[in-house]
């Protein structure tokens, strides 16, 4: 059952392991997208150095959320969180390997750290994946 109330919403995020991309209920972000109450309603809004910009206004909470919802479960990365930080190819096949050994679906990119010709492996697990692998989030995290 999808949430109707921004309570509802928050715990469903909770419940599916979605991280603090979203200001939504309780969660607070420094830049991104969020749901609020306003005087005359519920806007969903962008925040970015201190400043708020309300994208799109709703008469009613069920609304507001629904529209939410919608852009929080369509966003590929809203429940992605990291858990490998690497750049070592053989300590990134072997995360690879441990993740492929419990049946846990991954993504992977790679960034420039520090110049362009130094890259860092960056390996993410989806939603509830984060709870079962502390200890790979421990030895190849940040």
């Amino acid at each position: 059952m999808e949430p109707s109330t921004i309570q509802e919403l928050d715990e469903w995020m909770t419940k599916h392991c979605y991280n603090d991309s979203y200001a939504v209920g309780s969660r607070n972000i420094h830049e991104g997208y969020g749901l609020s109450t306003e005087e005359n309603g519920y806007a969903w809004f962008y925040t970015e150095r201190g400043k708020q910009y309300t994208i799109q206004h709703f008469e009613t909470e069920s609304q507001a959320v629904a529209f939410a919802f919608g852009k929080i479960t369509g966003d590929k990365t809203g429940n992605r969180h990291l858990i490998g930080f690497l750049n070592d190819n053989a300590l990134e096949q072997k995360l690879l390997t441990e993740l492929k050994t419990r049946e846990i679906a991954w993504w992977k990119d790679e960034i420039p750290y520090g110049g362009l010709h130094n890259k860092r492996s960056r390996i993410f697990v989806f939603g509830c994946d984060v709870q079962k692998v502390p200890d790979l989030r421990e030895k190849y995290g940040l």
